[in-house]
């Protein structure tokens, strides 16, 4: 692959990490570019070891991940943006008073994961193009950690925007993100 390539398919798989940050970033007190890093640090390394995994499994078993892949990302997505917007609408007494200063690892990484589906899948489609996979890992995962960063302190300013409502607007886009890899995959095997 040349860089150019690369380059656009790094931002292509990103891009779903990036909202799902906004989300994060909104669900947050006012979050601080230490824990947008740290996110985009969680997202990154993530991103960039599932196209390494999707690749060797390209190389054993492609036809299991593929049939599956969507399903995995979708679950896993909605049930965390059902958890979102679940908080954000119950009753006041009984919801938090204040939002979180930073999320706790397992659920960035759960939710890192989540978003990081395609590329394990665009990983076991490299293992058949003799791509050299390593360079195009690095590249997926550097965007995906400039992108989180990024959506991160964009989620902080909706989050003051538009109040308590944020982590369920965030929670709605997750819930968005996975279905339209749920419908993507299903109306290609149409």
């Amino acid at each position: 692959m040349n860089f150019a390539s690369t380059a656009l398919l790094a931002l292509a798989m990103s891009t779903d990490a990036f909202a799902a940050a906004v989300g994060k970033g909104t669900a947050l007190q006012k979050p601080r570019w230490t824990e947008a890093l740290r996110t985009g640090a969680i997202f990154g390394v993530i991103e960039a070891i599932t196209p390494l995994v999707g690749w060797a499994l390209g190389l054993a078993a492609a036809d299991y991940v593929k049939a599956w892949d969507h399903w995995i990302a979708f679950v896993l997505l909605a049930v965390l943006g059902g958890r979102m917007v679940w908080a954000a609408v119950r009753k006041p007494e009984e919801a938090e008073t204040e939002k979180p200063r930073r999320h706790g690892f397992w659920l960035l990484a759960v939710t890192g994961f989540a978003t990081s589906i395609d590329a394990m899948a665009v990983g076991v489609g490299l293992a058949f193009l003799d791509v050299d996979i390593l360079p195009v890992a690095a590249a997926i995962g550097f965007a995906t950690f400039a992108m989180v960063a990024v959506g991160v302190m964009v989620g902080r300013v909706l989050g003051s925007v538009v109040g308590r409502w944020a982590e369920a607007i965030g929670g709605i886009l997750l819930v968005g993100i996975g279905s339209v890899i749920l419908y993507e995959h299903l109306s290609a095997l149409a």
